[in-house]
């Protein structure tokens, strides 16, 4: 792996975390009351695969520690403008960001071990719901593109 970065890396994920029912788990930002989000995260080395990304974010925001394989990329991406608030965070004249869509199915809502420092809440809600709740509009977005994504609901 190389150097980390003293700036961020204008690559991230977003990884929609949800189940075969389609409930989608939203975390609020501790930065930022009111900011419900599902989880995402910027590389920390240039050359780290984007499923590493995606798998350390779950981890690290969640503490769901999710196999290679569950994490399904849906090979979309979202190049936005960063927020201004959060610009200094970038190299200077950075100002876009590539985001790449994953989504991980898990067999049932769970409890979450939050990171204090960056989240302070979660949920579970219907897919809808979560999207609504979301304050970026990508990520409304790509919880809405879910059916298109997710895997068969198992017969019972």
């Amino acid at each position: 792996m190389s150097e980390p970065c003293p700036f961020k890396i204008p690559e991230s994920v977003l990884v929609v975390i949800h189940t075969p029912w389609l409930d989608v788990l939203l975390i609020k930002r501790a930065d930022h009351a009111g900011f419900w989000q599902s989880v995402t995260g910027s590389k920390d080395f240039v050359d780290e695969p984007l499923r590493e990304t995606a798998r350390r974010e779950v981890r690290e925001e969640t503490g769901i520690t999710a196999a290679p394989a569950q994490l399904r990329d849906w090979h979309l991406a979202n190049v936005y403008d960063i927020y201004p608030a959060w610009r200094h965070r970038y190299a200077p004249g950075v100002t876009r960001n590539t985001e790449h869509l994953f989504g991980l199915c898990l067999p049932t809502a769970c409890d979450i071990t939050l990171s204090p420092l960056e989240h302070t809440a979660w949920q579970w809600l219907p897919y809808r719901e979560a999207a609504q709740q979301c304050f970026s509009p990508s990520n409304a977005e790509a919880i809405l593109l879910l059916p298109r994504f997710a895997q068969a609901i198992p017969a019972n």
